[in-house]
């Protein structure tokens, strides 16, 4: 007894049950292999971002160069949205530069959560994988055991040749769910994991860009300040 006979002669209806759970599988991993390489290079794109931020390069320069980018990464987007809000805030000849700093916050926590959901995409995929495929393979399972016996209702004397074949077929639902189940719950626990880092790093980077953009404000406003008693007097 082979696995493809057993899968052969099974009935339609664990038949549909190990179809369904095999396409399952095959999506998910199609899933996991976009989603590793799409968060592999999102952190390589965040890490290389704030090495440029970092390196003292004009923050001005550094924003066109940004909006010229065809294909912006996630913080890039947070970036551009922060200075994008800021500019507007200035050109609004708003004084407070709390009342920046807020505008300028709030946009990159909008930009923020949109990038988040970007990453999570297809994650409840996995999770609803995960988490039913075991199930429906124990549905195939109880199926076939079903079916299994109401043949041997036919049988005078029931042997284990006469039990197995159909009780080996039956199994064989539960095992594929479980195949489908336990790579899907693993990348999903560890897809979450890195879309939480990811979406911490990109938090951490508003905060340390508002405190810049905040001493940037603080002291265009001191030299307004300063221009504007010059004139007075």
């Amino acid at each position: 007894m082979s696995i493809i006979s057993l899968i052969a002669n099974a009935s339609i209806v664990v038949q549909l049950v190990m179809l369904m759970l095999l396409a399952a599988s095959v999506l998910s991993w199609v899933v996991i292999v976009q989603r590793s390489r799409l968060l592999s290079a999102s952190r390589d794109q965040l890490l290389d971002f704030e090495e440029r931020f970092w390196s003292g390069v004009d923050l001005n320069a550094l924003y066109r160069e940004c909006q010229q980018n065809p294909a912006p990464s996630a913080i890039e987007n947070v970036f551009i949205a922060g200075m994008k809000e800021f500019g507007k805030m200035r050109q609004q000849n708003t004084s407070d530069p709390d009342a920046v700093m807020a505008g300028v916050q709030r946009a990159m926590r909008i930009s923020i959560s949109r990038e988040s959901e970007n990453l999570d995409t297809h994650l409840p995929f996995l999770a609803t994988v995960g988490s039913t495929s075991p199930y429906i393979g124990l549905f195939g399972t109880v199926w076939g055991i079903m079916h299994s016996f109401q043949g041997l209702a036919a049988v005078k004397q029931a042997t284990i040749a006469t039990v197995a074949p159909g009780i080996s077929e039956a199994l064989v639902a539960t095992a594929m769910g479980l195949l489908a189940a336990i790579p899907a719950v693993i990348f999903y626990n560890r897809f979450a994991s890195r879309v939480d880092r990811m979406v911490t790093g990109m938090y951490t980077f508003a905060d340390e860009f508002s405190s810049l953009l905040y001493r940037q404000a603080h002291k265009m406003n001191q030299s307004v300040a300063k221009k504007d008693e010059a004139g007075a007097s």
